[in-house]
């Protein structure tokens, strides 16, 4: 990985984190992608001084804000020519119904819009860089739903916040084949995953049950050095290079839902994207 330009979201805890730090071991320049200033830059000195790497640096995103992401990508496209590398996996679950400042349901702004925007407008640095390689967290949470809800896709007429997490990991399984497809001959690759059940923080920002049962949830989940494995493994092995368009469960190919592997709901999901974000012609 020395030489190569690595982003990773969501990447100042958990399984995040420990991607960050390992590309770093592995040699790469690394950014990495958090809310908070005081704790991105704790975790980048962290980093370095645990790999004794000093090409590790720190973006400022809130990655449910469009304004945000786009002056992340520019941020970062003023100051490197390549990107190898795109982790996608910044995220989150709300049990209240809350919006962006956008004024998008903040589960689907944050877990699918964040990937769709930011990785849209990277896509020409990743091309320019080819052969790279993005890695969108998603969760086997993406079988909870047996399809995008497009008749109440942000939750107004009725809400689940479980609901509405299952369905932002089937966007992004549907959001990683359409990319795959579309990319084709480009040299860059993207594929899915997901980490397991993982030790973290994830979950407790919810008040009540769900942020108690996220918190007990950690007495039998994995630690994320485990969970980031699949991450890492996309990222960096050898042997998945030209490998795109597939989702992995503990580092090996597995089977997704039928429901995330409707190529209508893809394109319907891409334009309906396009269209929230401002991408679309």
């Amino acid at each position: 990985m020395k030489g190569k330009i690595c982003m990773v979201t969501g990447a100042t805890s958990g399984i995040g984190e420990v991607t960050a730090r390992t590309l770093a071991q592995m040699g790469a320049t690394v950014i990495v992608v958090g809310r908070s200033s005081e704790r991105s830059a704790a975790t980048v000195e962290h980093i370095r001084q645990q790999t004794g790497n000093p090409t590790v640096e720190f973006m400022l995103a809130d990655l449910s804000s469009q304004k945000e992401i786009r002056r992340l990508a520019q941020q970062f496209r003023s100051r490197y020519q390549h990107l190898h590398l795109l982790v996608n996996n910044a995220g989150g679950l709300f049990t209240a119904r809350q919006q962006s400042v956008d004024g998008i349901e903040m589960t689907f702004a944050l877990n699918h819009l964040g990937y769709f925007l930011l990785t849209n407008l990277l896509l020409d640095t990743l091309k320019a860089s080819a052969p790279a390689r993005i890695v969108n967290v998603a969760a086997s949470a993406h079988r909870f739903v047996r399809g995008v809800n497009f008749d109440d896709l942000q939750g107004q007429a009725r809400y689940s916040g479980l609901q509405a997490y299952a369905q932002s990991k089937l966007c992004n399984l549907l959001f990683t084949y359409e990319l795959a497809r579309r990319l084709e001959g480009t040299g860059v690759t993207v594929n899915a995953l997901h980490p397991g059940v993982v030790a973290t923080r994830f979950g407790h920002n919810n008040r009540g049950l769900a942020g108690m049962l996220a918190r007990l949830s950690n007495l039998i989940a994995i630690s994320p050095e485990r969970g980031a494995r699949t991450i890492i493994y996309l990222a960096t092995f050898s042997g998945v290079e030209g490998v795109t368009g597939q989702y992995f469960v503990n580092k090996k190919k597995a089977p997704s839902s039928p429901a995330s592997l409707d190529r209508t709901s893809a394109i319907r999901l891409w334009r309906v994207s396009e269209a929230m974000t401002g991408l679309s012609a």
